[in-house]
C-alpha cells in the first residue's frame, strides 16, 4: 500500500493487524505510526488499550506478550514498536504475524533499513497485513515535494523560495515539514512564501546560498560566485563544502542534459526532460549558452578534483578557500 492509501484507509476505520513500516525515510513512518496513535483509539482508550516500546528496550517475547492482550473496554488495543531495527531476530515475529489477533493494531517501526521482501517473514506480512517501504527521495524531487507539501496546507510558495528550500535542507522531508510550519506560523498577511520569508524566519541567507553560487556560475558572474565562496569559507557550518559540491555537479549534469534536448523552444518538455520547475528553464538556457559540452565534461573532473581535495586527499592539510577559489577560476576560465 501506498502512503495515502493507508492514511485514507485509517480515516475509514479499515485498520490491519499488523503494519510493518520500514525504510531509510523516516518521515513517512513517523507519520503513519502517529496517525494511528491520534486516530484509532479514543482519549479515554488509550489509557487501557495504547502501548509503545522500544526496540532497544524490549524483545520479541514482550512484544508478541503485549500484541496477545485483549483489549479493555474498547474495540481495538493498539500497540507501537518504535525503533524496531533495534530488535533481536525480529523474523522470529513470523509465527504472530501468520495468526495475528484480531483485536490489536501492531506497528512496528523499522527505520533506516529494509528486510528482504523475497522471504518468507516478508511475504507473511504481505499476505494479512501492510508491508510500507518508506523511500527516500532523490534531490531533483525535493522541489516538487516541497510545493505539494506546502499546497496541502493551504499556502503557495515562490519557486525560488522552493529551491533555496530543497538546496540547503536536501532531502531531510522531517526537518523540511519543520521549517514550512515556522514559515507558516510567522507567515505575514500572505498565503504565499517567499524568499525573504526564509531568510527571515530560517536564516537561509537569500544572497548568499548555494543556488545563487550555480546561478552565478552559470552566468559567469567571477565577482558574485567569488563573495559568495568566501562566505562560505567564513561560514562553513550553512554550507559546508562537502555539501556544496554535490548540488553544483547536480547543476552541471541538468546544464549537459540541456544540450540534448531537441526541442529547446517547449519550455515545458525542457523543464519535463531538465525535472525543474519551468521557472527555471532559462538558467539553464543560458548556462548551456555559456559552457559547451567539451568544457562540461572539464567541469565534471574539476568537481571531482574539488571533492578529494575536501577529503584531504593530495593535500596535506584541507583549505577550503583554496578548493574553491581553484574550481571557480577552473570553471570560469
Amino acid at each position: 500500500m501506498e502512503f495515502n492509501q493507508i492514511i485514507e484507509s485509517i480515516n475509514k476505520k479499515v485498520y490491519y493487524p499488523v503494519y510493518f513500516l520500514m525504510g531509510e525515510e523516516p518521515y513517512y513512518i513517523d507519520e503513519i505510526s502517529n496517525h494511528i496513535a491520534a486516530n484509532v483509539l479514543t482519549e479515554d482508550e488509550k489509557e487501557f488499550n495504547q502501548t509503545v516500546v522500544y526496540g532497544k528496550d524490549t524483545d520479541i517475547e514482550s512484544v508478541v506478550s503485549y500484541a496477545k492482550r485483549f483489549p479493555m473496554m474498547a474495540n481495538y488495543q493498539v500497540v507501537i514498536v518504535k525503533e524496531a531495527q533495534n530488535l533481536d531476530k525480529i523474523e522470529t515475529l513470523q509465527s504472530y504475524i501468520e495468526n495475528p489477533l484480531n483485536s490489536t493494531i501492531l506497528v512496528i517501526c523499522y527505520k533506516y533499513g529494509t528486510i528482504d521482501k523475497r522471504k518468507q517473514f516478508a511475504k507473511a506480512i504481505q499476505k494479512k497485513s501492510v508491508l510500507f517501504e518508506s523511500k527516500s527521495l532523490y534531490p531533483n524531487q525535493i522541489p516538487d515535494w516541497v510545493n505539494a507539501y506546502v499546497r496541502g496546507q493551504g499556502y503557495k510558495i515562490n519557486p525560488h523560495a522552493t529551491q533555496l528550500l530543497a538546496d540547503n535542507i536536501g532531502n531531510d522531508l522531517s526537518r523540511i515539514v519543520n521549517e514550512v510550519k515556522k514559515l507558516i506560523i510567522n507567515l505575514p498577511n500572505t498565503d504565499e512564501i517567499s524568499v525573504d520569508d526564509i531568510e527571515r524566519n530560517i536564516g537561509i541567507s537569500k544572497e548568499f546560498n548555494v543556488f545563487e553560487l550555480q546561478n552565478a556560475l552559470g552566468k559567469k558572474q567571477v565577482l558574485k560566485a567569488n563573495r559568495i565562496a568566501n562566505y562560505f569559507v567564513n561560514n562553513p557550518k550553512e554550507n559546508p563544502l562537502q555539501m556544496v559540491l554535490p548540488v553544483l555537479y547536480g547543476f552541471f549534469a541538468k546544464v549537459l542534459l540541456y544540450h540534448t534536448v531537441k526541442n529547446k523552444t517547449d519550455r515545458k518538455e525542457v523543464a519535463s526532460v531538465l525535472s525543474v520547475n519551468p521557472f527555471f528553464v532559462d538558467d539553464y538556457k543560458t548556462a548551456a549558452q555559456s559552457f559547451s559540452i567539451p568544457k562540461l565534461a572539464q567541469i565534471f573532473s574539476y568537481l571531482r578534483e574539488a571533492d578529494m581535495k575536501s577529503k584531504g586527499v593530495d593535500m596535506t592539510s584541507r583549505n577550503d578557500d583554496a578548493i574553491y577559489k581553484e574550481l571557480i577560476f577552473k570553471i570560469l576560465h
